[in-house]
């Protein structure tokens, strides 16, 4: 009978007579350290996942047109994550907002595009052009709301789009690598996290919301 002695001082696996044994026992001994190593590795380092509501994120944006803004800046702020082709849901929230923001700079909206595919330079700015093509349609439709309710104030400026090529943003918002998921956030004054959906939230919904930041 083949027999194994396994020395556990330094000495390692020391073979009697089968070589082929003494290597299945190195082996496996070796799948087991990789084993524990890669689940102290799993374990020690963070994963980004979905925000969670209740909780403080002071993200920052730059505009398409060089804006700087933060979630902890003071203002009550409306994010609606999209793609370009989810662009009439991003319409619809807009549309949703209550009449109480409106002309409002306490409250603000940012929308941010998330563009799934890369795009080299040239690209790019024939996304950002039609991206403020855009931005014009919708400045005219919130202009006539303001006409609506007399608000002497200039639709234009309360227009924020930012763009994200690069997903940096999508992650910063909880949104795993490749992923084209429609999100609606609102942050409060310090940027704690109120609310948050994965579609359009309902006019009550989004106010109800919003007044949490009361």
């Amino acid at each position: 009978m083949e027999t194994l002695i396994y020395a556990g001082q330094a000495r390692g696996c020391q073979r009697i007579t089968s070589p082929s044994i003494c290597s299945v026992v190195k082996r496996r001994a070796l799948q087991f350290f990789l084993s524990l190593a890669t689940a102290f590795f799993f374990f020690a380092t963070p994963v980004r996942g979905a925000l969670s509501t209740g909780t403080t994120y002071p993200i920052s944006f730059v505009d398409i047109d060089g804006n700087k803004f933060s979630t902890a800046d003071g203002h009550v702020t409306i994010v609606v994550l999209t793609t370009a082709a989810d662009r009439e849901q991003a319409r619809t929230v807009g549309d949703r907002v209550p009449d109480f923001c409106l002309g409002n700079p306490a409250y603000r909206m940012i929308t941010v595009i998330h563009f799934t595919h890369s795009h080299m330079a040239i690209g790019r700015r024939m996304a950002i052009a039609f991206t403020r093509h855009r931005m014009r349609e919708e400045a005219k439709r919130l202009q006539a709301r303001y006409d609506a309710q007399k608000i002497s104030r200039d639709a234009k400026s309360d227009i924020f789009v930012v763009t994200d090529f690069d997903g940096t943003t999508a992650s910063e918002l909880g949104q795993p690598a490749g992923a084209t998921d429609f999100c609606v956030f609102v942050f409060g004054q310090t940027g704690e996290l109120l609310a948050q959906w994965h579609s359009v939230p309902s006019a009550d919904e989004l106010a109800a919301a919003l007044k949490k930041s009361d």
